[in-house]
């Protein structure tokens, strides 16, 4: 039976071999065609995990704020991000994974594990680490590392929508919605649309 909520099962068994400081570690931001991926790193306290945590998507938009300034107060937090360029240079998953590494590297103190959500490990990873799969419903650390970058990532759409107006990034956070595609065709390209995914290479490439 799957469970809907997350909990601190993994972190308690990875503390139970051993390890004292565990991570979770999440990314948003793979599926928008326009701005960066962004992946946050998450080491928990476990005397003071807030109450609420769970998939980003599942909570609303001020519940996320809210968890994620309570986050940052009691927890070990870095976001960190792989830019638009990076993504057509390298592909999507592997832009995400540089932003995890990136994230958990950032972290003030190194985990001595990592709980990374999805059913890869970056490459490059040389901490001690396990792929959850479907871990931000899974794992308190993995839950809170997905609200932060979530928030982290969608403040900075509504920034970049203030100098590209009309491409609705204060409201799609750079998804292919239909109104973001058709922006796409009446305005064109901006510098931060992903040349290499089909809707904006289409755009650039047609005829």
């Amino acid at each position: 039976m799957s469970r809907t909520t997350p909990d601190f099962s993994f972190e308690t068994a990875a503390h139970a071999r051993g390890a004292v400081l565990v991570a979770g570690v999440d990314e948003v931001g793979r599926g928008p065609i326009a701005g960066p991926v962004v992946a946050a790193a998450v080491i928990l306290d476990p005397a003071r995990i807030p109450k609420g945590l769970n998939d980003s998507k599942a909570l609303t938009d001020k519940r996320r704020r809210q968890l994620a300034a309570e986050i940052h107060q009691v927890a070990e937090v870095c976001i960190a991000a792989a830019s638009v360029a990076e993504i057509d240079e390298i592909n999507i998953l592997r832009a995400a994974h540089l932003a995890m590494t990136r994230a958990i590297a950032g972290l003030p103190r190194q985990p001595d594990h990592v709980l990374v959500d999805g059913n890869l490990l970056p490459r490059g990873l040389s901490l001690s680490s396990e792929p959850v799969i479907k871990g931000d419903a899974r794992s308190f650390s993995i839950a809170a590392a997905s609200i932060v970058a979530k928030v982290y990532r969608d403040e900075m759409m509504i920034e970049l929508a203030k100098t590209h107006p009309g491409y609705g990034w204060e409201r799609n956070s750079g998804y292919p919605s239909p109104a973001h595609k058709q922006a796409l065709i009446d305005l064109g390209v901006t510098p931060h649309h992903r040349r290499s995914f089909a809707p904006v290479h289409n755009i650039l490439y047609q005829g």
